[in-house]
């Protein structure tokens, strides 16, 4: 299946060691014929880390993508009624989006664009990074994966001895998630022996 003429969201929130993976697939999304509408929660704009700075890699997206970012709620709100999306991604969604996610609370433009995107019965497609998805959040990934119009990039333990509660996507598989969610399938398996990824 092509994505030819597809407009798909990207949403990035706040696991900064995660951007360098992560930008290849929004190239290969573009690449394969989507276009692609970058959307950044607070933390992604204004943080700086070892990682980079919050402004170098919102310029960044905006190269890559030929798009001004959407960085508020009120510029978000319309990816659902006017402005309507085929498929929103969030790679990476961190633990705290992803319990905001998983209880209905819209306090930044990257949630909103899934709750504008979701009111429209269109996909989800979340990619994980975070410390306590075996922790205190499992129990917001478990509402997820059974949640209607969300679809996860397959992923798994990054480091079970170190990090036994971590869990990070396989980002690789992000264009492949994409493509089975648009027509309302999960990309199989959706966990999977992610630390056989590391050298």
């Amino acid at each position: 299946m092509s994505l030819k003429g597809r407009r798909i969201g990207f949403g990035l929130t706040g696991s900064h060691c995660t951007y360098d993976i992560v930008f290849p697939e929004i190239e290969k999304l573009i690449n394969q014929g989507a276009e692609v509408i970058p959307v950044v929660t607070s933390t992604v704009k204004n943080t700086e880390t070892r990682f980079g700075k919050g402004e170098d890699w919102v310029d960044r997206l905006e190269k890559v993508t030929g798009h001004h970012v959407v960085d508020t709620i009120v510029k978000a709100e319309p990816l659902g009624p006017k402005l309507p999306l085929d498929c929103m991604v969030i790679a990476p969604l961190t633990g705290n989006s992803m319990s905001k996610l998983a209880n209905a609370l819209t306090d930044s433009p990257v949630l909103m664009a899934a709750k504008a995107t979701m009111r429209n019965h269109r996909p989800v497609v979340v990619g994980i990074s975070t410390n306590d998805a075996l922790g205190l959040n499992g129990v917001n990934l478990m509402r997820l994966i059974s949640a209607k119009d969300l679809y996860f990039i397959p992923f798994g333990q990054d480091d079970p001895f170190k990090k036994p509660n971590s869990m990070v996507a396989r980002m690789s598989m992000l264009s492949d998630t994409v493509i089975a969610a648009i027509n309302g399938e999960q990309l199989q398996p959706v966990i999977i022996e992610r630390y056989k990824d590391l050298p």
